[in-house]
């Protein structure tokens, strides 16, 4: 039986200020397989980049891992020394962020930026390292990418930097890439062009991808499973399939819900989901999502549901009860 390269196991975080301590990931476990693509979705506070960044071993000081484990090919991430952990960044786990602006140097060029990684990572000679970092640039989509190697961040455009993003973050061959909304910040042609992309280097390359996002729209082309998060917990997973034709958690339903369709009627509007994420400084009991929940019962006030590995609800949606679109 194939075993998975990383597995995340009750996972829970808080955030310390003025002696004051908030959950913002609470328990919080699963696992991704060589190859795969695993989609994290849920709104803007739901936690979803708060577990790459633990992945990442880049927790902010005010914030702090009180319990769980992040085995990587069998070794728990977070008991590694800050240069051990940064021996295993870049060379076998990667990371590709929202806006490349803030992760790209503005003052050096592109293609130092590329060979630092290799010659790092890989121990190539300067010689090698930017004969790699232009097959790269070349392989990502960027043409004339020996004199684009000459020029600067400012140069390019955001699709285009998000290209060297991938870029850099193949450079030393890693097994597993994780992608922190990379796309939020681009028009929707060009979203398309990037994650096709991102599926395409992944798949030649054999590395498995985790793909963050709040858009449940872009993952059923990409991703094999999908975990959708809320309050920082997991509260449905499944296969893509389920998820999209199956949801049995509310808030999975709604997020679907609100999804623009080309072939929707305008009697059948979007249907967004009520009222606002839930805040992780504003302590609610019971289910997290109960004060949006339309299926709100007395109990989801008062007792929080347990994940089952399918699902975290008290009373989750039957399965003929499917989404209109």
């Amino acid at each position: 039986m194939e075993r998975p390269i990383l597995e995340v196991s009750n996972l829970s975080i808080v955030h310390s200020a003025e002696g004051v301590e908030t959950t913002l990931l609470d328990d919080l476990s699963y696992s991704v397989f060589p190859g795969e693509t695993l989609a994290i979705v849920g709104e803007s506070g739901s936690g979803k980049s708060l577990s790459s960044l633990a992945i990442m071993g880049l927790l902010s000081y005010e914030l702090r891992v009180t319990k769980g484990s992040v085995n990587f090919e069998g070794v728990d991430l977070l008991t590694l020394s800050n240069e051990e952990m940064r021996q295993r960044r870049g060379r076998d786990i990667s990371m590709v962020f929202q806006e490349p602006m803030t992760s790209l140097n503005p003052v050096r060029n592109i293609g130092s930026q590329i060979t630092e990684s290799i010659e790092e990572n890989l121990g190539l000679s300067k010689a090698a390292a930017r004969s790699r970092a232009i097959d790269l640039l070349k392989e990502v989509g960027i043409a004339d990418a020996d004199r684009r190697m000459r020029q600067y961040p400012h140069h390019f455009s955001g699709g285009m930097r998000q290209r060297v993003m991938i870029a850099i973050a193949l450079a030393a061959e890693p097994k597993l890439i994780v992608a922190d909304e990379p796309t939020t910040a681009l028009d929707v042609t060009i979203q398309a062009q990037i994650l096709d992309l991102m599926a395409k280097v992944c798949a030649d390359h054999g590395a498995a991808l985790i793909l963050i996002t709040h858009n449940l729209g872009i993952v059923a082309r990409y991703a094999k499973r999908v975990n959708v998060m809320y309050g920082g917990r997991i509260v449905e997973t499944g296969t893509a399939a389920d998820i999209y034709h199956r949801p049995r958690h509310h808030y999975t339903r709604g997020l679907l819900s609100s999804i623009p369709r080309l072939d929707q009627s305008r009697a059948n509007r979007l249907q967004p989901i009520w009222g606002n994420p839930a805040d992780p400084f504003a302590p609610i009991s019971g289910c997290r999502f109960h004060p949006r929940c339309s299926a709100m019962h007395p109990k989801c006030k008062s007792e929080r549901p347990l994940f089952n590995g399918r699902i975290a609800c008290h009373f989750p949606l039957l399965i003929k009860e499917k989404v209109e679109g």
